[in-house]
């Protein structure tokens, strides 16, 4: 296992280094080297690795997120309000209508398929989308209008609804009947997660407050080492009762912001910034290496052409969703961009419907894969590329 791990990080970086070089995002690298180095190509990692592989990729989640909910301006974020709410489920649905007109005609499969397919496709991906936001509020670009935190709080939220709408569609296909509870799972899932979170970042705050004001210091290194156990909790949570973990670590990061003293937060902010750097790399070098490439072969043209006029849709979505905003067609455009990469859930979910035995699992299995090669770097590209010419810096 060390091995593999000395593999991930010494030719992720180096691919990465490549990437940056040629203009590229560094996430390419990363995929490609998870890609190359996994199961389907070389097969040099260790099985072991692999099948913890879902574990370390959340792990590498919760510290972007911890890393985003210290970044967020909570002031900025009242300002956005509605469309950031709308950005959470109006997205999401029209892609999935997008698949449901698209794909019968294309792919020749029920309309329930298609809505299973795009309930898999439909979910954006926070490990792409969140790093880069925070970088733009670490620089300045959009906050004046709040964009990167609108679509960072959507993207959180985003998931949630898509996951519940995947696990219903797939009942359906295993010829069970929808659970309407199911779907009021959504409200309260994202409920919970927020009310939950600020209980436990209000408790912490309070404990590193008292240990300061009572000259006990704990140092920034052990506060990193709490924040992430509670953080681990916090997900561990989602087996018992109905809630949304990930949206339970970023309301306590904000929370423990709101709370702390200025300096403390931006401390912590920095030093998940650093843990970032490894966990980037474990991320999407483990996202790469779950890609089945040989699935892709079995797709097709439609199948690409289908994933493409999804997207329109999803465009689609999310202009309705900056109706009545003060953003301008620039910025717009942006917003439209920075919500086209997939890669995490894809990743996670692609293979369920294969494994449980619907009969449109591998089909589903192979979109996946072609939606992650296609819209991780084509969005990491877009956000990359235009974000200086789009946004205004403040």
């Amino acid at each position: 296992m060390l091995t593999s791990l000395a593999y991930i990080f010494i030719v992720g970086l180096a691919m990465a280094s490549i990437c940056d070089k040629l203009k590229l995002p560094r996430i390419i690298g990363m995929l490609f080297t998870g890609i190359i180095l996994g199961p389907y190509v070389l097969d040099l990692l260790d099985p072991n690795i692999l099948t913890i592989s879902a574990d370390l990729r959340q792990m590498a989640l919760v510290i972007i997120l911890l890393k985003a909910g210290l970044s967020l301006d909570l002031s900025d974020l009242k300002k956005v309000g509605r469309p950031a709410l709308m950005m959470s489920f109006v997205p999401a649905t029209f892609e999935i209508i997008g698949y449901i007109i698209v794909a019968p005609w294309l792919l020749h499969i029920s309309v329930l398929e298609a809505a299973l397919i795009g309930s898999i496709l439909a979910a954006v991906s926070p490990a792409v989308v969140v790093p880069r936001m925070v970088r733009l509020m670490d620089e300045g670009y959009g906050t004046n209008k709040s964009i990167p935190q609108m679509i960072m709080s959507g993207a959180s939220c985003d998931d949630i609804f898509v996951i519940v709408l995947f696990s219903t569609f797939l009942s359906m296909n295993q010829g069970q009947q929808a659970n309407l509870s199911s779907f009021l799972n959504i409200p309260i899932s994202i409920a919970s997660g927020i009310i939950i979170g600020i209980i436990v970042g209000y408790i912490l705050s309070s404990f590193f407050e008292y240990n300061y004001r009572h000259g006990h210091l704990i140092r920034n290194s052990m506060k990193i080492i709490i924040i992430l156990a509670i953080s681990f909790f916090l997900l561990a949570l989602e087996d018992y009762i109905t809630t949304s973990g990930l949206l339970a670590i970023v309301a306590m990061a904000c929370t423990i912001k709101l709370r702390s003293i200025p300096v403390i937060s931006q401390r912590l902010s920095e030093k998940f910034g650093k843990l970032w750097l490894a966990a980037e790399v474990l991320l999407f070098v483990l996202v790469g290496a779950a890609v089945d490439v040989r699935y892709t072969l079995t797709a097709g043209i439609a199948a690409i052409f289908v994933i493409l006029s999804a997207l329109l849709f999803r465009s689609i979505g999310v202009a309705i969703c900056m109706i009545k905003t003060p953003l301008n067609l620039k910025e717009r455009v942006f917003c439209i961009l920075a919500y086209l990469p997939k890669a995490t859930v894809q990743a996670a979910i692609g293979s369920v419907p294969l494994a449980a035995g619907v009969a449109c699992g591998q089909l589903a299995l192979s979109i996946a894969v072609l939606g992650i090669l296609i819209t991780a770097p084509l969005g990491a590209i877009a956000i990359d590329a235009t974000f200086k010419r789009l946004l205004i810096k403040k």
